[in-house]
């Protein structure tokens, strides 16, 4: 399985990018080392959308905190940067897919990492990594 991480990233050119305490949703908990992702620059911060591809080299659960009753599963990632994307795919491109239930791979990006404001890894099904891999 592969996954996609929508977040802040600073430098855009760093070969190896640490992620901590991020949000996991649709099966993003389930990550672990060797994993491929794929790399979003969060729109909220400044970014542009998907920049690059990468592997999990280190993965971390986040404790819950005590005494908190509804939590979203936390992780802190290191990923090694593989590719740079060589075509934009972001809010803008995404906008338009909102047929929620078409099973259409950029559909499912868009629903997944933008129907939510909020920064996050997520898992992809093979259909939407495909899709993704086409951008490199």
């Amino acid at each position: 399985m592969a996954f996609a991480i929508k977040a802040e990233i600073r430098d855009l050119n760093a070969k190896t990018l640490t992620f901590a305490a991020a949000k996991t949703m649709y099966g993003g908990k389930a990550i672990a080392e060797g994993d491929a992702i794929f790399l979003f620059a969060s729109e909220n911060e400044g970014g542009q959308g998907l920049i690059a591809r990468g592997v999990v080299t280190s993965v971390q659960a986040v404790a819950r905190k005590t005494g908190v009753a509804r939590q979203t599963p936390r992780v802190s990632i290191v990923v090694q940067r593989t590719a740079i994307a060589k075509r934009p795919l972001g809010r803008r491109e995404l906008r338009s897919l909102t047929d929620w239930n078409d099973g259409q791979p950029g559909t499912e990006l868009n629903f997944k990492l933008y129907r939510q404001a909020t920064n996050k890894i997520v898992g992809l099904s093979d259909e939407a990594s495909a899709y993704l891999s086409r951008f490199f």
